[in-house]
C-alpha cells in the first residue's frame, strides 16, 4: 500500500517532470530539463516561492513562541485550565478549508469584524484579501488561528517531561521566574521545540488549501506559494509536466526539513 499511495506516485512525478504532457493526450513528449530551465526564469514561480519563505517563517517565529508561552501559562494547573485547553485546542480539530472560511467572513471588506471594528474607531477598512501587499500576511495570520494551538500541544507534552525536581531545587536556590524558564524549564525542551518549529516549517510548505478557499492564489498571483502555483499550472493551465517539475522542487525542498528532523529524532534516541 505504502509503495501504491507514495512511492510509485513519487516517481511518476519525476518522470512527467521531464516532459510536457498536457494531463489529456495520450502523447507524452521527453522535453529533458526544458521545465526546469523555465522554472527558474519565471517571475510568478518566484513570487510563489518568497511567499513560501514569509510562511515559513510566520509558522516558524510567529507561531511557536505564543505556543510555548499559551502552553507555560496552562501547564500552570489553576483552576480551570483544562477548560482553557479544551478552548485552545479546538481550531485544531478544524480542517484549514473551514478556516478559510471563516477567516473569510472576517476579513470580508464591507461587513468583516476586522474593517467594522476599524470602522468604529474611525478608520478605513484594509482589503486584507484584495490588496497584493498585505494579501499573504492575511493569510498567515487565518492559518496561525490553527498552527499556534498545535505548538502549544507540542510544548505541554514536553513540559510534561521536565523533571519537578529540577524545578523545585531551583526555587530552593532562589531562582526567579525568569531564572527558571531560562536555566532550567528551556533547556529541557529542547525535543519540543525542534519538534514544533520542524512539523511548522513543514506545514508552511504544504499550504495549499486555505489559500485556494481565499483567494485562489490572487489577486495576480500575488499570495500564490508554490503548491498553489503548481496546481493552477498542472490543472488549470493544463502544463501537468511543468507543474510536476515544481512538485518535484517542493518535495526536494521539504525533504531536506523532514531529514532534518529526522537525523535531530535519532540522535536523542541514541543519547537515551
Amino acid at each position: 500500500m505504502y509503495s501504491i499511495w507514495v512511492i510509485i506516485p513519487i516517481f511518476q512525478t519525476m518522470f512527467l517532470s521531464f516532459t510536457n504532457w498536457d494531463g489529456v493526450s495520450p502523447l507524452i513528449n521527453f522535453v529533458g530539463m526544458k521545465n526546469f530551465r523555465e522554472l527558474f526564469k519565471d517571475p510568478y514561480l518566484l513570487l510563489s516561492f518568497w511567499n513560501n519563505i514569509k510562511w515559513l517563517l510566520g509558522f516558524a517565529i510567529v507561531a511557536v513562541p505564543p505556543g510555548l508561552a499559551v502552553a507555560m501559562f496552562l501547564d500552570q494547573g489553576f483552576a480551570g485550565s483544562k477548560i482553557y485547553k479544551t478552548f485552545m485546542f479546538l481550531p485544531m480539530t478544524l480542517s484549514f478549508v473551514v478556516i478559510g472560511q471563516i477567516w473569510s467572513w472576517i476579513f470580508e471588506p464591507r461587513d468583516g469584524i476586522l474593517n467594522t471594528f476599524l470602522n468604529f474607531l474611525g478608520i478605513q477598512g484594509i482589503g486584507w484579501l484584495s490588496d497584493p501587499k498585505i494579501v499573504t500576511y492575511s493569510l498567515i495570520m487565518a492559518a496561525l488561528w490553527r498552527q499556534i494551538p498545535y505548538a502549544m500541544v507540542i510544548f505541554l507534552a514536553g513540559l510534561k517531561q521536565v523533571p519537578k525536581t529540577l524545578v523545585d531545587a531551583s526555587y530552593v536556590d532562589g531562582a526567579n521566574s525568569w531564572q527558571r524558564f531560562i536555566y532550567v524549564i528551556l533547556p529541557m525542551l529542547r525535543s519540543a521545540t525542534v519538534i514544533a518549529i520542524t512539523v511548522n516549517v513543514i506545514d508552511s510548505l504544504r499550504a495549499f488549501d486555505i489559500i485556494y478557499v481565499m483567494t485562489r492564489g490572487g489577486p495576480f498571483y500575488s499570495s500564490s506559494v508554490m503548491a498553489n502555483y503548481m496546481y493552477i499550472q498542472a490543472f488549470h493551465n493544463y502544463r501537468m509536466g511543468y507543474g510536476s517539475s515544481i512538485a518535484v522542487i517542493q518535495f526536494l525542498i521539504t525533504l531536506s526539513f523532514i531529514i532534518i528532523y529526522m537525523r535531530h529524532v535519532m540522535k536523542t534516541e541514541v543519547s537515551l
